[in-house]
């Protein structure tokens, strides 16, 4: 039995102080994480970056018998150079795009303005749906964004540093500080987070990777300008489950009217090919890469998208499913909330070990 998989518990009641309590509990939660997020935000990222660097930390420490300090500096040094060098390349896109949008603006409203013209649509409805104006702030936005993340990059390699020297010995304090079934249950429960979360962000990695790779040479092939950055956004934004692919269709296909307009024909082509690829690969391919493993509902993903975007933006949309995959495995390993682990999944494995009932003649 995995530890997703907990057995049967008999239905437990609730009374109304204890609810009350714990909704009283989450909003105070809630509070502290709105109003530390400047620390807690590079914590969890530094928490979530730990799982997925610990296996070659250990691997350097205890196979190849390297010091502690000297494997974990050139792991940190390895990841910050990298993420150094992918921000610079993201914020010079940007930039690039930003300097260049006043022309196709006007493209865009002229084009808003023939159209309206021609089927006769009332100009309060031509400012609603006139996106251009709101690119632009975006664009400006995002890369602020990213320049923040690197700047908060410094807090997060510093929590990083002290949780990977912790990493290769943090079974062995377990076995000493506690029982050896006891420390049996933490070591089960954080290798299967470690497995859950470094298989997803694995996964994703390789998934949004393809997809950016792929919008990319389409657009290009396409002529469609600035195809690189298009690119680029698709990579990053794939990372936000659901909402991210469908952001990230937006700019190229308004890209492709101003370029080639009057003729809409061609943002039509672009617009159905991105849709062909978002499908494809996110919702045929990489569910079946790691959609089972996590074992989430579609349903609690959305929530723990709006919830966690809500209280930090872009951040928590990012961190959202890693995180909702580590709440649900902590509680399928307290027996009294194990129930809340099944609810929580999306209940295919649960239907193909209970089939139900043939009809009855």
């Amino acid at each position: 039995m995995t530890p997703l998989e907990p057995a049967p518990l008999r239905p437990q009641r609730i009374s109304a102080t204890a609810l009350s309590l714990g909704l009283l509990a989450i909003i105070a939660i809630g509070a502290v994480l709105k109003a530390a997020q400047g620390v807690v935000i590079p914590l969890l990222i530094a928490w979530l970056l730990s799982y997925l660097l610990a296996p070659v930390v250990n691997f350097l420490v205890r196979r190849l018998r390297f010091p502690a300090v000297i494997a974990v500096a050139g792991v940190v040094l390895l990841l910050l150079l990298a993420s150094w060098g992918a921000g610079l390349v993201i914020h010079q896109r940007l930039l690039a795009f930003a300097k260049s949008f006043p022309a196709y603006q006007d493209k865009l409203a002229a084009l808003y303005a023939y159209y309206g013209s021609e089927l006769n649509i009332p100009s309060a409805v031509l400012k609603d749906l006139d996106l251009t104006a709101q690119i632009g702030p975006l664009v400006v936005k995002t890369s602020r964004f990213f320049i923040a993340f690197i700047t908060n990059a410094i807090l997060v390699m510093i929590f990083l540093v002290f949780m990977l020297l912790a990493k290769p010995y943090a079974n062995d304090k377990l076995r000493a500080a506690f029982s050896a079934e006891r420390a049996a249950t933490f070591i089960d429960l954080t290798n299967t987070i470690s497995r859950q979360i470094g298989a997803y962000l694995g996964a994703l990695f390789v998934i949004s990777l393809v997809t950016g790779l792929v919008v990319w040479g389409v657009l290009a092939w396409m002529g469609v300008e600035f195809a690189f950055t298009w690119g680029l956004l698709a990579f990053v934004l794939n990372f936000v489950p659901t909402l991210g692919s469908i952001v990230a269709s937006i700019p190229p296909v308004l890209m492709a009217l101003a370029q080639f307009a009057p003729d809409v024909w061609p943002a039509v082509g672009v617009a159905a090919v991105l849709l062909v690829i978002q499908q494809t690969l996110g919702s045929f391919i990489a569910p079946k890469i790691y959609g089972d493993r996590l074992n989430l509902s579609p349903v609690v993903i959305l929530l723990f998208l709006v919830f966690w975007g809500w209280l930090w933006g872009v951040t928590g949309a990012l961190l959202a499913v890693p995180l909702a995959a580590a709440i649900q495995i902590a509680l399928a390993h307290i027996p009294a909330l194990a129930p809340l682990a099944v609810l929580m999944g999306s209940g295919k494995r649960y239907a193909k070990k209970n089939p139900p009932p043939p009809p009855a003649p």
